[in-house]
């Protein structure tokens, strides 16, 4: 897609488009949430322990369905509760750069922490949560400063860092309960998917030709 000058860059801090693609995208992920709080209650409801079903279970065959399926499932309210806020606002910034890059950049973020869990963890624990995913769009933001040459994801990254820096220790092992694998990985996961899915300058070639601003 080609963007126009001035106020219909959405890639231009200020500009209006730029304001209207970050409001969709909040109302986007905030519509991403309640789906997840009602696979947690139809867990509880219904006893169907899909956790166990469909968690990661690290270095067993079973448990590698769990790549795709545990990101969407979490122990309990209060595990869903603490990922909710900074999914919301992360996935904000992430996907008002633009959805096909959002969606391609979350499968890599996925595969990559996934498979970097079930390689690396303990083959005693059943890993899920979204956590993962977040470390991978903090990775993604950080990563898109440095290869698009953006102070506006440098600026959010800090924002981020200063409300939820605090938690950037969960990439080291620090607690049993806590899978530090997914959360490494996953902030991997982002560095590789920034770089991937980084915008270029136009081209016939380029899937995702978005002028740089």
């Amino acid at each position: 897609m080609t963007l126009g000058p001035g106020g219909n860059d959405p890639n231009r801090f200020g500009t209006e488009a730029f304001y209207a693609s970050l409001g969709r995208a909040f109302v986007a992920m905030c519509a991403v949430v309640p789906i997840l709080f009602l696979i947690e209650a139809l867990d509880v409801w219904l006893g169907a322990g899909f956790d166990m079903a469909a968690g990661i279970i690290p270095r067993r065959i079973e448990g590698l369905d769990g790549v795709f399926f545990s990101p969407f499932l979490h122990h309990g309210f209060d595990h869903l509760y603490s990922n909710s806020i900074p999914l919301i606002l992360l996935g904000t910034f992430v996907l008002a750069a633009g959805l096909r890059r959002f969606l391609w950049s979350t499968l890599v973020i996925i595969l990559v922490s996934g498979l970097g869990v079930w390689f690396t963890g303990s083959p005693n624990s059943i890993v899920v949560g979204a956590s993962g995913v977040i470390f991978g769009y903090l990775g993604i933001l950080f990563m898109r400063g440095i290869v698009e040459r953006s102070w506006w994801n440098f600026a959010v990254v800090l924002l981020v860092g200063l409300l939820y820096g605090w938690q950037l220790i969960g990439i080291l092992p620090t607690d049993e309960r806590i899978s530090w694998q997914g959360h490494l990985f996953g902030l991997l996961g982002g560095f590789v998917a920034a770089i991937i899915f980084r915008r270029r300058a136009k081209d016939d070639s380029d899937p995702y030709p978005l002028t740089a601003p």
